[in-house]
């Protein structure tokens, strides 16, 4: 393995360091994606961004700011309190997602540069993250993950209990609107590395597959990003010696180490006495 890691790092040093960062950061926060019950916010975020890119070709401004602005944009609007409202959330992000995904093609087609070329920035591949790009990446991510380690706990009660939380005095709508944004910058900084796909792989495979295999959130926090990171690992490994495409390569083996542990907890379960099992 220390082998495999060393060749796939001389030749792809860029692209590995900012698989592992990425796959890291989105899967804890992907933890609370699940537990907020919003998984279709993944996806839809990353095809806001891709939709921000596309209009930033045609205003003539940087990719990363068109994204950040119409990702912040679509942030605020999940981070409105759906209790009352007429529709739920995730209508909300279908609607968005729909209208995103089809302004995305309609911008493209207008743009200047070359259809390929636009393709390659809106919808990534990790083997071809450039240092440049992998700069911003650490700029954006190391900052985000550490405002969510800051806000942890707070955070935490706003997702797993709100009521309970406003019980306690805690105003939940802070801490939620602080996670969407954080998760915004997140999806933003890496769409376009990782592609769409990708990501919402991040926040939704590996978060499941810990969920399953604990019911400890201390726990679940800590296997997320390693099963995350082990599946990039693997999959770029896999991808390089067998000459597949990189981010779907990776997809298929989140997916894998899902049905893994998924059969490991649940062999686990039956085999050892119930008040052993948390």
């Amino acid at each position: 393995m220390h082998d495999a890691m060393s060749c796939l790092y001389c030749q792809f040093p860029e692209a590995l360091t900012a698989g592992l960062l990425i796959s890291a950061v989105c899967a804890l926060l992907g933890v609370f994606v699940i537990l907020k019950r919003a998984v279709f916010i993944g996806i839809t975020l990353s095809e806001v961004a891709a939709c921000g890119v596309a209009a930033s070709f045609l205003l003539g401004i940087p990719p990363i700011a068109g994204s950040f602005a119409l990702v912040l944009g679509a942030v605020s609007l999940f981070a409105i309190p759906f209790e009352n409202q007429r529709i739920p959330r995730d209508t909300l992000m279908g609607i968005i997602f729909i209208a995103a995904t089809a302004l995305t093609i309609l911008l493209v087609s207008k743009s200047g540069p070359g259809l390929m070329e636009i393709n390659a920035v809106l919808y990534g591949d990790l083997i071809l993250a450039s240092a440049k790009e992998l700069k911003i990446l650490f700029g954006i991510l190391t900052p985000a993950l550490l405002l969510f380690i800051c806000i942890l706990r707070p955070t935490l009660y706003s997702f797993m209990d709100r009521e309970g939380a406003k019980v306690l005095g805690i105003k939940t709508w802070i801490w939620e609107s602080l996670y969407f944004l954080m998760l915004g910058m997140v999806i933003s900084a890496a769409s376009q590395i990782a592609g769409a796909l990708l990501i919402f792989c991040y926040l939704v495979v590996s978060p499941a597959a810990a969920l399953v295999a604990s019911k400890r959130i201390a726990h679940v926090l800590l296997i997320a990003p390693a099963l995350a990171m082990l599946a990039t690992f693997t999959g770029m490994v896999v991808s390089f010696n067998f000459d597949l495409p990189t981010n779907q390569t990776i997809c298929m083996a989140s997916c894998f180490l899902f049905v893994l542990v998924s059969i490991i907890s649940g062999v686990y379960r039956r085999l050892l006495p119930i008040e052993h099992q948390n």
